[in-house]
């Protein structure tokens, strides 16, 4: 029996989430359900993939990952289940599963309504697609195989000989800001010279390993879990006290070569 993972934009204050579990409870008593997290700011693609993407590896392989957000589709209603580096996905077709995988899942089908949308696709489609996946039903059983797939993009990241430029890509719960500046990437451009990160009009002149590692109150620059760099204030909001947010430019300056 697999598991189904359940991440959406429903909040805690309705009966929204409940109404889909009690749907899986409904079709397969015996498969378990783990929430991610029902807090995913109401229709923000790139906050779920972010959630999505950090963790979705954690689970073992076969693990199918129900998502209800934004779930009616932009700019189109369609869903789509997909297979990717052995997960499941089902979701609305957003945007969102082009941005996790890439551009294009390994596998990916249309999922179509027995009738007109409902109110609560998730509830309707989405949860027994996922249901019929973790009782190891085949991916082409729920629909035929396509490309189609709405595609967002994600920020890339510019490369240059002494200078790496990314963007903040997520604010955390405590105000932290994760960049889509990666560990390797300051590995391979920076060549073990010294660094200095700059945003807003601070510089920080060194990677910590812990945010603790700085003063209370000070800035200071760390690779996360997910070795993406992020920058925190140690016992201090961030993203508030920095005015940063989504999109925010940072950079990354190498010492040139002597």
């Amino acid at each position: 029996m697999g598991l189904i993972t359940f991440l959406s934009d429903f909040g805690y204050r309705d009966h929204y989430v409940a109404a889909v579990k009690a749907r899986i409870l409904q079709l397969a008593p015996t498969v378990p359900v783990l929430d991610i997290t029902h807090a995913i700011e109401p229709f923000n693609i790139a906050h779920a993939q972010h959630v999505l993407q950090a963790v979705f590896r954690d689970f073992p392989a076969g693990t199918v990952h129900l998502v209800g957000v934004n779930d009616l589709g932009a700019p189109r209603a369609a869903w789509h289940a997909a297979r990717f580096q052995g997960h499941y996905f089902v979701a609305a077709d957003n945007g969102l599963l082009a941005l996790l995988c890439d551009g294009q899942p390994d596998e990916l089908v249309s999922l179509a309504p027995a009738a007109a949308p409902t109110a609560s696709p998730t509830r309707d489609l989405l949860a027994p697609a996922a249901v019929h996946l973790a009782q190891g039903g085949a991916l082409q059983g729920l629909g035929p195989l396509t490309t189609d797939l709405y595609s967002l993009l994600n920020r890339q990241v510019r490369l240059q000989d002494h200078r790496i430029t990314g963007h903040v890509v997520h604010v955390d719960h405590y105000g932290n800001l994760i960049t889509n500046i990666t560990r390797s990437a300051v590995e391979v451009i920076g060549r073990d010279r010294p660094c200095a990160i700059h945003f807003a009009r601070e510089t920080v002149r060194s990677i910590a390993r812990h945010f603790q590692d700085a003063d209370p109150g000070e800035a200071v620059c760390i690779f996360n879990s997910q070795d993406q760099l992020c920058i925190g204030i140690n016992q201090g909001n961030a993203s508030e006290l920095l005015g940063l947010h989504f999109d925010s430019q940072v950079d990354v300056r190498f010492a040139l070569d002597s």
